[in-house]
């Protein structure tokens, strides 16, 4: 059977699965683009379970693509704290005002791909699920199904290779090309599954899948070795006087640009002469290619260093975005 027609015969499996077994996920329940765009771009590496609540929260806070363009940069990244990744939220926040200056979100994936913070993949799956136009949404999930599918030895860390797959998806979308976009999606999330061995007895595809009618699904997709990641001795100072903490905001360039922090010292330290140590807490944050190894220090300190914004605890809550990396000391707040 041919690549095309082997495409061809998995789309009406995969359409009529997707319509019996879909979740039901808050972002399924409007196909306005605003929406759909906010939940594509929450969803970029990090899990569905933890993007519930924020995309309802951060909706009921900024209801329409002008309220969130009228919003200040410091409120958008408080509504995003702790997803991560913040310069996704920057990137939402400066498209936004694009959107709102030009009147009304673009209907052409030339138009959603010159958004800022927008690729090929979100632009694609923007415009299908939106607009049930047949723009291919290729992301990890949809080049290790479409792997297995047409047992294909194309390493798929290669740009060459997501071109040459996005061409062939684009020749068998069919008309309901939104539901066959969240298809891909939801087969390569709950059944043909990144870690471990795929669900093939829960597959749509068990019928036309190369690589499991030659049992070999294991061997695909073909990738890059990792490079392991980077290892980072980091020193946490939570320094507290009369109920205030000291804050320190980071560059705006690098890892967690622009955010706020207790202030820290990246290699081993030893704890600033600033006063008592109270408590000490080890803890561990990954990101996406660096491993921080933390050491906390919570510290009674002897004056208000004017490094610092000195905040309380109810302030801090409220008005600065902390990213998860120091939640293991968050505790020490109350």
């Amino acid at each position: 059977m041919e690549r095309k027609q082997r495409l061809m015969q998995a789309v009406p499996l995969l359409l009529e699965w997707y319509r019996l077994s879909k979740r039901d996920l808050p972002w399924r329940e409007n196909k306005d683009p605003y929406r759909v765009w906010v939940s594509e771009i929450m969803l970029q590496q990090t899990r569905v379970e933890a993007v519930k609540s924020y995309y309802l929260r951060f909706l009921n806070r900024f209801p329409t693509v002008n309220d969130l363009a009228c919003a200040r940069e410091e409120e958008v990244l408080k509504m995003w704290e702790g997803l991560g990744y913040y310069s996704r939220a920057r990137n939402l926040h400066k498209a936004a005002k694009q959107i709102a200056q030009e009147g009304a979100f673009p209907q052409t994936w030339e138009g959603v791909r010159a958004l800022a913070g927008i690729g090929d993949y979100t632009a694609g799956a923007i415009c299908s699920i939106a607009y049930d136009l047949p723009c291919p949404a290729v992301d990890g999930n949809v080049l290790r199904v479409l792997a297995r599918l047409l047992a294909d030895e194309s390493n798929i860390d290669e740009p060459n290779t997501r071109k040459a797959f996005s061409a062939q998806l684009k020749e068998a979308y069919p008309p309901q090309a939104g539901d066959f976009c969240q298809a891909l999606m939801e087969l390569g999330a709950i059944v043909c599954v990144p870690n471990g061995a795929p669900l093939c007895e829960e597959c749509p595809w068990q019928t036309v899948c190369l690589a499991h009618l030659e049992n070999r699904e294991e061997e695909y997709p073909v990738r890059k070795e990792k490079k392991a990641r980077k290892i980072v001795p980091v020193s946490v100072y939570v320094l507290q006087k009369e109920g205030k903490f000291a804050l320190q905001k980071r560059g705006e360039k690098g890892l967690l640009a622009g955010l706020w922090q207790f202030p820290l010292k990246e290699g081993e330290a030893a704890p600033p002469a600033m006063g008592k140590v109270i408590k000490t807490k080890k803890s561990k944050h990954i990101f996406t290619h660096v491993e921080w190894h933390m050491t906390g220090y919570y510290i009674n300190a002897e004056e208000f260093y004017c490094d610092y914004v000195w905040v309380s605890a109810e302030e801090i809550a409220q008005f600065y975005a902390l990213p998860s990396a120091f939640k293991g000391y968050f505790e020490w707040l109350k």
